[in-house]
């Protein structure tokens, strides 16, 4: 019986800390990696703003080569669609919603399946001496407690996807193509 009150007691705090906790955490996230790729804007451009080249570089097409992609809408342009499902990569899709030709990319990102959560994601690519900076930005907005919670372990979550991916795109820009 006494096993029992101090097993509860510790669920009690547990809880306690996990809401009370979740009310001092911040209301966004944001993870960003950057690389210097020596290749010029336009092809690095091309590379992120064209979902079909996208797709030979995106570090989560890499893991799962199986999943069923869908690519529409204008090239380079708003509206411009890119969805995936897969077993290991779940359902999702990303949509331009804004571009500055060689120089930004802005991107609606909807996960659908696990679960579903909306995020920004944002390329910028400037002027680094010989070559081109590219940052890869994703932030968003944590809506409940858990997403909160989730929103501290981001960047160890995905920094690792995104230093692979601007390693796959710095690969494909600096062979030209």
């Amino acid at each position: 019986m006494k096993l029992l009150k101090i097993l509860g007691g510790i669920i009690f705090v547990l809880i306690l800390i996990f809401f009370v906790g979740g009310l001092l955490l911040p209301k966004t996230y944001s993870v960003n990696r950057s690389a210097v790729i020596n290749a010029p804007d336009s092809v690095i451009y091309k590379n992120i703003a064209d979902f079909n080249e996208f797709l030979k570089w995106n570090p989560w097409a890499k893991m799962e080569p199986t999943a069923k992609t869908t690519i529409s809408g204008p090239v380079a342009q708003p509206e411009h669609l890119y969805q995936w499902e897969g077993k290991e990569t779940g359902s999702g899709q990303m949509k331009i919603t804004g571009v500055e030709a060689n120089k930004s990319v802005n991107i609606e990102l909807k996960f659908i399946k696990p679960f579903e959560s909306l995020a920004n994601t944002n390329f910028e690519i400037a002027k680094d001496g010989n070559g081109n900076k590219v940052t890869w930005t994703m932030s968003g907005e944590s809506k409940g407690t858990m997403d909160k919670w989730m929103g501290l372990f981001m960047d160890g979550m995905i920094g690792k996807d995104f230093e692979a991916g601007l390693k796959f795109l710095k690969e494909k820009s600096e062979k030209g193509n």
